[in-house]
């Protein structure tokens, strides 16, 4: 694998591809499989919880991916291989994607049919799991998206929220392999941004990208002027992330178009920086923007500027936003770790009927389920990439 230029190169032609594993979600042995799948598959970035297992466990993934590139290239995965970014998401105030479901499974009548453990889409609710007779949510891989609240009939499933605490964020900018941020945020938090910035800021300069999220609501592009008005002149490559419908994409076709309609009102504005779709991303979101005319097709000036060597230097992404106003981006968070749920408890069933000596089995440990992860996920990187290689 190559070094980051690709992965921002791709930011600068329009076909950036992000996996968001989950700000809240921190499952290491998933989060190592989907880091690996979707690293081998093409993958941009890779959006990890701002914790310090699993953002160790995302590396080690990484570094996996790089033995492991050249079978990837054998195969048809990808003909540009690279090392994806390493992002962390931080949230300066409270945040659907920062919270987890918790309920006492005493108070459960007896007779209730369980529709939370149904809905649930990454198999966080459990009542008397085989592998330790636990019941309850595990905490580990809930991510937040809620669906279980209005699914009890009878209201006793709440959330626990957690804000990130600024004096604990520049340990985690600063570990080794970190190489973006993502900040949440949401229209009158102004001052909140403002501390959590200022604590990042004096390592600001150690980042090649930084990522801003926010929903939709009353003055939003006023907010992100005000915002970019507050971090520039910034160095690193600056992302404003739509995040239409946050944690729905694994719900169906329809959820994309909150994210593309928040895309089509940010790019109106001509913010300086990029414009990456989240929130609602699915199978039909680069059909959609494709019909749309929203995403960008190689011109001839990418590939000259691809023959001019991976040791030039690259001019920062900030300063040279896209010509035309169009995607630079998508990031798939529960489509793409849904997408990969059959592969995932097929690893924890083994896991289950293993010895206790090494309960935990790495996907890159069992060869057949390995590529066929890489093959689901390759299914949605290959939409975006294939776009451009036209």
């Amino acid at each position: 694998m190559t070094d980051h230029i690709n992965p921002l190169r791709s930011l600068k032609e329009g076909h950036w591809f992000k996996l968001i594993c989950g700000a809240s979600f921190q499952h290491l042995p998933a989060v190592s499989s989907l880091t690996l799948a979707y690293t081998l598959a093409g993958a941009d970035c890779i959006d990890v919880a701002a914790d310090p297992a699993v953002i160790a466990a995302a590396q080690t993934a990484l570094q996996v991916a790089k033995d492991l590139a050249g079978d990837a290239e054998k195969r048809g995965f990808g003909n540009n291989p690279k090392s994806p970014l390493l992002m962390v998401s931080l949230n300066d105030g409270e945040d659907p994607h920062f919270r987890k479901a918790e309920f006492n499974p005493t108070e459960c009548p007896t007779d209730c049919d369980r529709p939370c453990e149904k809905i649930c889409p990454v198999q966080a609710i459990a009542f008397n799991r085989i592998k330790d007779d636990f019941s309850g949510v595990v905490s580990e891989k809930c991510y937040g998206c809620g669906r279980c609240l209005p699914a009890c009939p009878y209201d006793i499933i709440y959330t626990r929220s957690y804000v990130s605490t600024p004096g604990a964020i520049a340990p985690l900018v600063m570990s080794t392999g970190v190489d973006a941020v993502e900040i949440h945020t949401q229209v009158g938090r102004l001052t909140e941004f403002k501390r959590l910035w200022q604590a990042i800021s004096p390592w600001a300069d150690r980042l090649k990208v930084v990522a801003i999220s926010c929903p939709d609501g009353e003055n939003l592009i006023d907010y992100l002027h005000a915002l970019y008005d507050l971090i520039a002149p910034i160095n690193s490559a600056l992302i404003w992330q739509t995040d239409g419908r946050p944690m729905s994409g694994d719900i169906g076709d329809g959820t994309t178009h909150a994210a593309v309609k928040l895309a089509q009102k940010v790019l109106a504005a001509k913010l300086p920086g990029y414009v990456q779709l989240a929130g609602g991303t699915n199978s039909y979101t680069v059909a959609k923007l494709k019909a749309m005319g929203l995403l960008r097709k190689r011109r001839q000036g990418d590939k000259e500027t691809r023959r001019q060597g991976e040791n030039s230097p690259l001019v920062p992404p900030a300063a040279c936003p896209p010509i035309s106003p169009s995607i630079s981006g998508i990031a798939y968070g529960s489509y793409a770790r849904v997408l990969l749920s059959p592969i995932l408890e097929q690893l924890e069933t083994k896991e289950v009927n293993k010895a206790s000596v090494k309960p935990i089995v790495r996907l890159e440990e069992d060869e057949v389920l390995l590529w066929q992860a890489v093959e689901l996920a390759y299914s949605v990187v290959s939409q975006l990439k294939s776009q451009q290689e036209r």
